[in-house]
């Protein structure tokens, strides 16, 4: 899921990298050091927010960032489980790139 979804902008490995990166007015997010920018601890709800498309994280929802929880709803019917199935696939992808 992340490389169909997130890889073209965060890169293959989550540093920002990603080929269309380059052409985007606001640079991608480094997803590896999310943790380290938190103190050492991983913003577990952020990071399920973003992917959400929560309204008050200004990247997401913008012609930047696709809210990916509307998406995902539309893909799923409108079934809840599988939207939060897709959102927590992709969050425990994220946590397990943190740099060490």
């Amino acid at each position: 899921m992340y490389m169909a979804y997130c890889a073209s902008c965060h890169g293959k490995e989550g540093q920002g990298d990603g080929p269309v990166a380059s052409s985007l007015t606001m640079p991608p997010a480094d997803l590896t050091t999310l943790s380290a920018r938190n103190g050492g601890k991983f913003p577990e709800l952020r990071v399920t927010s973003a992917i959400k498309g929560d309204p008050a994280l200004p990247a997401h929802g913008s012609a930047e960032m696709p809210v990916w929880g509307t998406v995902f709803q539309k893909m799923s019917r409108g079934n809840a489980g599988q939207v939060q199935k897709r959102i927590a696939n992709l969050v425990s992808c994220v946590r397990s790139m943190q740099a060490k």
